[in-house]
């Protein structure tokens, strides 16, 4: 009888305990939410973008007009 009593309290202990922690762990997602309102926004880049970015970066100006030409007419005839 002793013992049943101590286990209904613990566990109205542990219930209390286990609601203070998601009341606090469901504000704090909301002020995250709130205060990081980019993740609701798909800001993605286009592949085309990212891949022209990547080229403009790793590859050296073309510095001869002769071949500069070449390249751009070959551009020309790929679009």
């Amino acid at each position: 009888m002793i013992f049943a009593s101590y286990a209904g309290q613990a566990f109205m202990i542990l219930g209390i305990i286990l609601g203070v922690m998601v009341v606090i762990a469901l504000t704090a997602f909301i002020i995250y939410r709130i205060s990081h309102p980019k993740l609701k926004q798909d800001d993605k880049p286009e592949e085309s973008q990212i891949v022209d970015e990547e080229l403009n970066r790793i590859l050296k100006p073309i510095d001869d007009d002769e071949v500069a030409k070449e390249v751009e007419q070959y551009q020309d005839k790929d679009e």
